[in-house]
């Protein structure tokens, strides 16, 4: 799934190509495009005709259309890029791509936008907006570090309260939004620490130490148009972006090091691969854990 840089390209380019027009026609193709819109497809089409695109926004990994009439907002189009999904602005005479499931035309005549989506996982939603124009379907979704609204310093006190592991944490959007795995072993590589290290362990600046490099190399990849490991993450002109060329971690299993030289680990971690130093980022020493009771007469014992 694209993370933070890659949505934040493509926001940016429709912010460029469809904010300030007009919806003339919306068609939706295929069982999955609108499955997250109750109503249907058709319902979905029939509501968004006429209406203006406000602005593009996003939070963490989340993208929606501002819509609304004469430019007064009103409702928000999500869209759900998934794994594989794309929004491509294009002329109308440009042939149909072989796996295209949605169409928006404007009144203003071309480009157009469609989505094109390989693995169908995919769509879009239509929904109120709150009075701070976020979607009530993403409300549940923490600010990203990139908002004005983040607050680091709740954030650092979350995490700490955690006994989980940072990287599960890191990648809680509940959290913190749009940091995904590749962003998160980046981050973790540049603090030299390792993933599976417990929150609580870590001290608070170091917890902010981490966000501060996910912010910083998010930030790098965006200037390079985000990371693409294939054909399927592009922006909305059909271009790949290459911070993939400058990833000191993720996707780098026996390269050496860029700090110390020793080659790059793979390891498992919750159903994904990881990627880290064993020299940098050593592993963490397995605590021995005691049932509550136990814990709570070791306490005590220690007081006496």
């Amino acid at each position: 799934m694209p993370e933070l840089p890659e949505v934040e390209v493509v926001r940016r380019g429709l912010q460029d190509h469809v904010a300030g027009r007009r919806i003339v026609s919306a068609a939706f193709t295929g069982a999955r495009v609108a499955r997250r819109h109750v109503a249907g497809p058709i319902d979905l089409a029939e509501r968004i005709v006429g209406l203006d695109v406000v602005e593009a926004r996003r939070r963490g990994k989340y993208l929606w259309l501002v819509l609304g009439d004469d430019g007064h907002p009103g409702l928000g189009l999500i869209a759900h890029l998934g794994m594989s999904g794309q929004l491509l602005v294009e002329a109308s005479d440009a042939p149909d791509e072989k796996h295209l499931h949605a169409r928006f035309t404007f009144s203003d005549g071309d480009p157009e936008l469609r989505f094109v989506d390989q693995r169908t996982f995919g769509g879009f939603a239509l929904d109120d907006l709150g009075d701070d124009g976020v979607p009530d379907q993403i409300r549940h979704i923490a600010p990203d570090p990139f908002e004005a609204g983040f607050d680091q310093a709740a954030v650092v006190r979350r995490i700490k309260a955690s006994d989980s592991a940072v990287k599960r944490m890191l990648l809680h959007q509940g959290v913190v939004s749009g940091i995904g795995n590749i962003y998160a072993d980046e981050a973790l590589w540049r603090a030299q620490v390792h993933g599976e290290r417990p929150s609580s362990t870590l001290t608070k600046p170091t917890i902010s130490r981490v966000l501060d490099h996910a912010r910083d190399v998010m930030a790098a990849a965006l200037l390079e148009g985000g990371t693409s490991f294939d054909a399927l993450y592009v922006n909305v002109n059909g271009a790949s972006g290459y911070f993939d060329r400058s990833l000191h971690a993720y996707g780098q299993e026996g390269e050496p090091c860029a700090r110390c030289g020793t080659p790059i680990r793979r390891e498992q971690f919750m159903n994904r691969s990881s990627f880290s130093c064993p020299k940098c980022q050593p592993r963490p020493r397995v605590r021995r854990t005691l049932p509550p009771r136990s814990r709570a007469l070791a306490r005590m014992s220690s007081r006496t």
